[in-house]
């Protein structure tokens, strides 16, 4: 009897970690599929690769399309989509900061004669251009 002991014991050990997770992985190949089935026109999905769009038509069996941008739509499989995610809700403050913000920005990047006196003006240099081949 003692030397059976210890085998079982090793088996055990080993044995029980190993279906823990394959039950684990199961319930998670169970969920993705119910997600996945469960697809309807103005769902807000990423994809595998992380590309974020909206369900545009989910009636194929096999393939669904993705708007990505306003008028863009692309035709994905079903496989493909790795999550439901919120849609993305603006508050007054950010829209009116995003506005404000990237103004200001252009107006100095593009040079249009608004100039500050307080900081010192420089002048970019291009680096010329790497030949290949050549040593």
């Amino acid at each position: 009897m003692q030397q059976l002991l210890l085998p079982l014991l090793l088996v055990l050990v080993l044995a029980v970690p190993l279906v823990m997770s394959t039950r684990k992985q199961k319930k998670q190949q169970a969920a993705q599929k119910d997600l996945q089935t469960s697809l309807s026109a103005g769902d807000r999905v990423m994809t595998t690769s992380g590309l974020y769009g909206t369900v545009a038509d989910a009636s194929g069996d096999n393939t669904i399309d993705i708007e990505i941008a306003p008028g863009v739509v692309t035709t994905w499989l079903r496989l493909a989509v790795r999550e439901k995610v919120e849609p993305v809700v603006e508050t007054e403050e950010d829209s009116v900061d995003e506005i404000e913000a990237p103004a200001e920005e252009s107006i100095i990047e593009s040079g249009s004669g608004i100039k500050n006196e307080d900081e010192p003006q420089t002048t970019a240099q291009v680096a010329p251009p790497l030949e290949h081949g050549k040593k």
